[in-house]
């Protein structure tokens, strides 16, 4: 990013940077390791709508750092907020939907997989990266690098720190994208990875997730100044709004817009939870079915 356009972005100023270069190669891995894939008949509807979220979500990751967003951002500090709820609220919940582990990881030669499996899994190495994986994997620790990420690089010298540095930038929406999946993780069902929390206690913890981005929200709203040097300095906005008020309807966004892929997956959930068993003993499976 970042340096500051007097112009306004066009609908056609897209950039061919290295997180598009990076989605494009996920898309590729993903179709290799599909190919190398045979899902059995019954499973093929299924994994047909996994697979349209799966490039849903790779979209919507082009849209949020490659699209005219990416450049409109450094403009409108409310236009940056898109730019974290779509990563945040949009991007990896669909990506933990269409469950692509597996087809990813067959993109990688048989000998390479049984090599890095037997690395990862065995080698005294790799044995702090899984104690990291293990204790990430829990939903506590989701829940805390997903709350702590989410709110320390909203504090104003951080923010404003990633506004000046294209490669603190990006860290940071790598970061969050990569504790949203592990947040939404802990609450959609992600085959081979294990929904943890049964139906009640994924109502809470959805709750607590959005706790956390309204009270970033509240902040912005009700703050009497603008909180980010950057935005507040900035010699004009386009369509002349103030700098407060950018940070105002950033506060909107963050509240509304970000709040909605939560309340979607706690109404399934709650419904869920509420649902008398079906006669086999089970509740009848919504989101993430576990049969």
């Amino acid at each position: 990013m970042l340096a500051t356009a007097t112009t306004t972005p066009g609908f056609w100023d897209w950039s061919f940077d290295p997180p598009l270069v990076l989605v494009l190669d996920l898309a590729i891995f993903y179709w290799v390791g599909a190919r190398r894939t045979v899902t059995p008949l019954r499973k093929r509807t299924a994994q047909r709508w996994r697979t349209g979220c799966f490039y849903a979500s790779l979209a919507v990751l082009a849209i949020a750092l490659a699209s005219p967003i990416e450049l409109l951002s450094a403009q409108l500090f409310w236009v940056h907020m898109i730019q974290h709820v779509l990563l945040i609220g949009v991007a990896a919940p669909l990506f933990v939907v269409a469950a692509p582990w597996i087809r990813i990881w067959r993109c990688l030669p048989l000998d390479a997989r049984r090599s890095l499996a037997r690395g990862f899994s065995q080698g005294r190495r790799a044995a702090p990266l899984r104690t990291v994986s293990r204790t990430l994997g829990r939903p506590l620790p989701s829940f805390v690098a997903f709350s702590v990420v989410l709110l320390a690089w909203h504090l104003p010298v951080l923010f404003d720190a990633t506004l000046k540095s294209t490669t603190l930038h990006a860290f940071e929406h790598t970061l969050f994208f990569c504790t949203a999946v592990l947040f939404w993780k802990q609450v959609i069902l992600s085959p081979p990875l294990r929904v943890r929390l049964v139906a009640g206690q994924r109502v809470v913890y959805l709750i607590g997730g959005m706790i956390v981005s309204w009270v970033l929200a509240v902040v912005l709203a009700l703050a009497p100044h603008p909180l980010y040097s950057y935005y507040a300095h900035l010699a004009s906005r386009p369509g002349g709004i103030s700098a407060l008020a950018d940070q105002q309807l950033a506060a909107g966004v963050m509240w509304v817009p970000g709040s909605v892929t939560f309340l979607i997956v706690l109404f399934i959930y709650v419904h869920q939870w509420l649902t008398p068993p079906t006669p086999d003993g089970n509740p009848a499976p919504m989101l993430a079915s576990e049969h």
